[in-house]
C-alpha cells in the first residue's frame, strides 16, 4: 500500500495546533493523564481543558471533508502518543488502553447547547467509524505486537508478535506518518534480531547437549514447533538435501545457467524442472505438476521469444508465489497452498517457497505479503482452527531467518548433520 498519497495532501492551521499541542504534552504528562485528556477530546467530545483545542477540532468535524479526513488526523494523532510510549517498553501497556479508549462508551451527556450538541453526535459518529478503518485495525495490531507474549488460548491475530516479517504490511497502512513507520522497521529488525539470537543459543544448546554428558542448563525452543519438527526444518532449510547440496547452492547453480538460456520460454521450461525437482513425485503427478506447467505457459505468452530480463524474472516469480500461496486481498483464496500443506507438510512447502526467493530474492517482500493476506484472512480465528497456517508461518519465520539474516549458521550445521 502507498502510505505516501495522504501524507502529501496540506495541513490545515487547526489540525496543526492540535499535533503540536499533543506533542508538546507528551514530553511532559504521564500516559495515564493523556490516555484521559485523548479520551475527553476525541470520544466524548466535551470536557477538555483547554476549551481552544476542542474548538479546532470542532471545526475540523464541521469542515466538508470531515468524513474522508477524520480517520487520518486521529491515526496521526495516536501516533503522535504512541511514537513517545514505543520506544519505553513500561509504557506500552498505555498504548493498547489508548487504542481500547476508542471502542469505550462515552459517558459524559451531551451539552444542552443544539450547535455544539450536533458537532458532539456527529464526532462520536466518526469514532465510531473509525473504528471500522484499515488504520484503526493497523494500530490494534501495533499494540497486539507490543504486549507480552500472548497465551495460547488467545486467539491466531495475537501471535503477530511472533513474524517480525508481517510488521510492514501488517503495522503500516495509508496515513501512517514516516516517523512511525521508522519505528516499525526498527521494532522489526529488533524482534528479528532476538528471534535468531535465540535460536541460535538453543541450536548450541542442542548440540552441547548431545555431544557432552554434563548436565547443561535447558534453552527454551523459540519457536512454536516441537524439538522435531524444528531440527527437521533446520536440515531441510540448511542441510545437503539434494544429494551435496544445499538449498542456496541448487538455487545459485540455476541462477547461472539461466544466464545461458536462449529465451524466456526455454526459461519457463527450465524453472519448472527447478520446482518440480523439489516436490514429492507421488503428489506432483497427481495434479500439481500440470497446474504448475500450465502456469508457466500461460505467464507472458507473448515474450516467449524474447530473452530473460530482470523484469521477467520478478514478474514469473510473482505469478508463482501468487499460485503457490494466495492472489491477493481482493482474491484470497488459498486451495494450492492449503492442498500443498495438506500433502507436503509446512517444511517442504515453505522448502518450495523458498526456491523461488533464493532464485529471485527482489521477490522477498512480495512472499512476506502473501502471508500477510493470510495472516488478516484468519486473524480473529481461534489458533486451534489454523494450526496449519501456524506451522507454515512458523517454517517461514525459520526459512528467512537461516537465508536472510546474520545468524550463525555453523551451529545449526553441526546439528542437522
Amino acid at each position: 500500500m502507498n502510505v505516501e498519497i495522504h501524507q502529501s495532501r496540506g495541513i490545515t492551521p487547526e489540525e496543526q495546533r492540535l499535533y503540536d499541542h499533543l506533542l508538546k504534552l507528551v514530553q511532559s504528562e504521564s500516559p495515564q493523564a493523556l490516555n484521559e485528556r485523548f479520551r475527553l477530546l476525541f470520544v466524548e467530545g466535551t470536557g477538555y481543558p483547554e476549551i481552544a483545542f476542542q474548538r479546532d477540532l470542532d471545526r475540523l468535524i464541521q469542515s466538508t471533508t470531515s468524513a474522508q479526513e477524520f480517520r487520518f488526523i486521529l491515526n496521526r494523532c495516536c501516533h503522535i502518543l504512541i511514537n513517545r510510549w514505543q520506544t519505553r517498553p513500561h509504557h506500552h501497556g498505555a498504548i493498547a488502553e489508548l487504542i481500547a479508549s476508542l471502542e469505550s462508551a462515552p459517558t459524559r451527556p451531551i451539552t444542552a447547547d443544539f450547535a455544539r450538541s450536533r458537532i458532539i453526535k456527529q464526532q462520536r459518529s466518526l469514532i465510531q467509524e473509525f473504528q471500522l478503518t484499515e488504520q484503526y485495525l493497523t494500530l490494534k495490531r501495533l499494540a497486539t505486537v507490543l504486549q507480552p507474549a500472548p497465551t495460547e488460548t488467545e486467539s491466531f491475530g495475537t501471535l503477530i508478535r511472533r513474524y517480525p516479517y508481517l510488521y510492514e504490511h501488517c503495522l503500516v497502512t495509508e496515513g501512517t506518518p514516516d516517523i512511525q513507520q521508522a519505528s516499525i522497521r526498527q521494532l522489526q529488525a529488533d524482534r528479528q534480531k532476538q528471534f535468531e539470537l535465540d535460536l541460535s543459543k538453543y541450536v548450541m544448546y542442542q548440540v552441547r547437549r548431545a555431544s557432552s554428558n554434563r548436565i547443561i542448563h535447558p534453552v527454551e525452543n523459540p519457536t512454536l514447533l516441537d524439538d522435531r519438527s524444528l531440527s527437521h526444518a533446520l536440515h531441510q532449510f540448511t542441510g545437503k538435501v539434494y544429494g551435496n547440496d544445499t538449498c542456496r547452492e541448487v538455487a545459485q547453480r540455476f541462477s547461472t545457467h539461466c544466464q545461458a538460456v536462449r529465451s524466456y520460454k526455454e526459461f519457463k521450461a527450465e524453472l519448472y524442472h527447478y520446482l518440480t525437482d523439489t516436490v514429492n513425485p507421488a503428489y506432483g503427478k497427481r495434479h500439481f505438476n500440470q497446474q504448475l506447467g500450465n502456469l508457466l505457459i500461460n505467464t507472458y505468452p507473448q515474450s516467449d521469444s524474447q530473452p530473460l530480463t530482470d523484469f521477467l524474472m520478478v514478474r514469473t516469480c510473482s505469478q508463482l508465489l501468487n499460485f503457490l500461496v494466495v492472489e491477493s486481498v481482493n482474491r484470497p483464496q488459498h486451495f494450492v497452498f492449503v492442498d500443498l500443506l495438506s500433502n507436503l507438510g509446512a517444511t517442504s512447502t515453505t522448502q518450495l517457497l523458498l526456491q523461488i526467493v533464493l532464485l529471485c530474492r527482489r521477490v522477498k517482500p512480495y512472499l512476506e505479503k502473501r502471508f500477510s493476506i493470510l495472516f488478516h484472512h484468519y486473524e480473529s480465528y481461534s489458533r486451534d482452527r489454523v494450526q496449519w497456517l501456524i506451522a507454515a508461518m512458523e517454517n517461514l519465520q525459520i526459512a528467512l531467518s537461516t537465508h536472510f539474516s546474520a545468524l550463525n549458521l555453523c551451529f545449526v550445521n553441526q546439528l542437522v548433520r
